[in-house]
């Protein structure tokens, strides 16, 4: 009964995280995209914080190492990478994006390696690094769907966001805090969002006067706080603590699948076939890089 509750909350945030890009591809018809991901965060600050308010016990940032590891998520996790992916985004399409995105696992490990360089990456580890980005060139190089389309911009925009967060994952686990993943989150996506406003204001193509207030508009919003961020996190809050970091990284893999979906059905967006086989080499470099951790876990 645990192994298809566990199933079912992976496959429901598969869904939720890969039908977000299409809504964030969709809602760039209507505002400003380092707006857009601003409001979209606004929202969601305030459902997850009255969430960990409700729920857990260590939720405020009470050292300073607490509001250091708040100060990293802001700026990398939250603030930097949705301001590169949403202005990438206009740019390739859904599936395109997440599969750029499913990176982070792959570019998370060789930080680590980086940053504590007692950690060598292995043989095996080094080609499966490598498997990585030779995928992303087969994913990137290919697509042209937008005015930002334009040899390989838009695909690095969305590259650097995945690096974004990749890098911002591996700073919070280094920082030795008290505060909670719910309420690091939490923290996090609060002061993003207001430093994605300040970064909206300084943008001189972005203007609130730009923004299309409709009910397609409206609905992406909610869309997007309500169900792809504050629902979705509590879906991978409760499946990190039953299942590990590990099992997690897999939703990455998963995620692009509904992405493509989504954006075929709703979008009338197309993958072709060298996205595709970029997505497997970029997986295969993931198992690649993590071998010896999966075999720990089967055996």
């Amino acid at each position: 009964m645990s192994s298809t509750r566990d199933g079912g909350l992976f496959l429901l945030l598969s869904f939720l995280w890969g039908t977000s890009f299409m809504a964030i591809k969709l809602g760039l018809e209507f505002m400003p995209p380092v707006l857009f991901a601003a409001v979209r965060y606004d929202v969601t600050a305030v459902l997850l914080l009255g969430y960990v308010a409700a729920t857990t016990g260590e939720w405020r940032p009470r050292s300073r190492a607490d509001w250091l590891t708040v100060l990293v998520g802001a700026t990398l996790i939250i603030a930097l990478y949705n301001a590169l992916l949403f202005i990438g985004q206009q740019g390739v399409t859904s599936g395109v994006a997440a599969i750029l995105i499913a990176m982070n696992p792959i570019l998370a490990t060789g930080f680590s390696r980086v940053l504590l360089p007692q950690e060598r990456l292995g043989g095996i580890e080094t080609v499966g690094l490598l498997l990585g980005f030779l995928g992303v060139g087969l994913v990137a190089f290919p697509e042209s769907a937008g005015p930002l389309a334009a040899d390989f911009i838009a695909p690095a925009f969305v590259l650097l966001a995945a690096a974004c967060v990749a890098l911002g994952s591996v700073l919070v686990q280094r920082v030795d805090s008290d505060i909670g993943t719910e309420g690091m989150v939490a923290w996090s996506t609060a002061l993003g969002a207001l430093l994605l406003h300040a970064m909206s204001a300084g943008l001189p193509s972005e203007s609130v006067g730009d923004v299309a207030v409709t009910p397609a508009a409206i609905l992406t919003v909610v869309y997007l706080a309500v169900f792809a961020s504050a629902v979705g996190y509590v879906v991978y809050f409760d499946l990190l603590d039953r299942l590990g970091a590990i099992e997690i990284n897999l939703v990455s893999y998963a995620v692009p699948v509904f992405a493509a979906l989504s954006g075929w059905v709703v979008l009338d967006e197309s993958l072709d076939v060298a996205a595709i086989a970029g997505f497997l080499v970029i997986l295969t470099g993931f198992l690649l890089l993590k071998q010896a951790t999966i075999r720990e876990r089967i055996g």
